[in-house]
């Protein structure tokens, strides 16, 4: 399992393990039941605290991608197939709205903007 820790990135390095973790979740990369590295051992590879991991893997059971059982270590959660849709959802209308926000800035019209994405959608 490859994650890739941004030292310089703004976003917190929890919330970075959360996103690649789902990714590979989502993407099918690790599958349903698959054992995760320990909290200890995925903090040694990335050189992080034991607690930004255990804080990334509470996120991620909180929101249903994972299941720790106590003593045996964390897993895959039985995929829920509208859960798995529901964040892609998520994750296209954040780059949609990143996108209004654009065209908004550089000075384009609601309209204008509608009638761009009809143009992009008819491709």
């Amino acid at each position: 399992m490859k994650i890739i820790i941004n030292h310089t990135s703004m976003q917190p390095i929890y919330e970075q393990i959360v996103a690649q973790l789902k990714a590979m979740i989502i993407d099918g990369t690790l599958k349903e039941q698959e054992m995760l590295p320990s909290v200890r051992t995925l903090s040694k590879d990335l050189k992080i605290s034991a607690l930004t991991v255990k804080k990334a893997y509470d996120y991620l059971e909180e929101e249903g991608f994972i299941v720790t059982v106590h003593g045996k270590g964390s897993f895959i959660a039985n995929t829920n197939q509208g859960l798995l849709m529901e964040e892609r959802r998520k994750e296209v209308e954040t780059d949609l709205e990143h996108a209004i926000q654009k065209g908004r800035s550089s000075g384009l019209k609601d309209e204008e903007i509608r009638e761009l994405f009809n143009l992009i959608m008819e491709e």
